[in-house]
């Protein structure tokens, strides 16, 4: 039985060492469904930091009559409507990456087929609905 276990470990070693390694990133291509999994991902960091924009944002217009006549030119500036953007892109693309991945919870688009396809659908819908927000909200 040790011998067994012995000889296990060293073909484990030599598939490993076999194995190809692919170290020039700019020739992986992902699937949809990575692209979509790593933008849920993102979009959740994004979030974060906006909402310690927005905590502050807040803070300093209730702070005053000048913090609120300050923090409205600043959201009327490029800077205010990018950030405004950004976040709602983000606040968009999280929920509806969160719904695919509860619909996928459920058990549907879970095939590889199906998964490809509602991502893209996901990522493509995301895009049209930050220039829907974009153009609103300029």
């Amino acid at each position: 039985m040790r011998g067994s276990l012995s000889l296990r470990i060293k073909q484990a070693y030599i598939v490993k060492k076999q194995r190809p390694v692919n170290l020039e990133l700019n020739t992986i291509k992902f699937p949809p469904s990575a692209i979509s999994s790593i933008l849920h991902r993102v979009t959740g960091v994004a979030m974060f930091f906006a909402l310690l924009f927005v905590i502050w944002a807040w803070a300093v217009s209730l702070s005053s009559a000048d913090g609120f006549a300050n923090v409205q030119s600043m959201m009327d500036g490029i800077i205010g409507k990018l950030v405004a953007i950004g976040t709602a892109s983000a606040l968009t693309y999280h929920m509806l990456g969160g719904i695919r991945h509860g619909i996928m919870d459920m058990g549907y688009w879970e095939e590889l087929e199906s998964g490809n396809l509602s991502a893209k659908i996901v990522i493509g819908l995301w895009i049209v609905l930050t220039i829907v927000l974009g153009v609103a909200l300029w």
